[in-house]
């Protein structure tokens, strides 16, 4: 029912900001190898923002903030922007 949904919601959000905060690890340590990892960091804040804030909002409030459902496809399209520009300053240093 509607307390399945919620709870999916928030894992689902909770599964993906892991992940991201993992990538932002990655992005330091490749940062610290003298990468350029700020479009990558950037993406990965505004993705957890946008997709996993969105989902718990919508999982933790009420169901004034269906609304945010909206919302969770613009954090997904950051999250993969960050991991294409990840690999874009991997293989720039590969290739120099």
């Amino acid at each position: 029912g509607e307390l399945d949904l919620r709870l999916e919601w928030f894992e689902t959000a909770a599964r993906y900001q892991m992940y991201h905060s993992l990538g932002l690890l990655l992005a330091g340590v490749l940062a610290a190898q003298s990468l350029s990892v700020r479009t990558v960091s950037v993406c990965f804040l505004v993705g957890i923002l946008l997709f996993s804030g969105s989902l718990y909002a919508m999982a933790l409030v009420s169901e004034d903030f269906r609304w945010l459902g909206a919302v969770v496809p613009i954090g997904g399209v950051a999250f993969i922007l960050g991991w294409i520009a990840l690999a874009w300053q991997c293989w720039k240093r590969q290739a120099s």
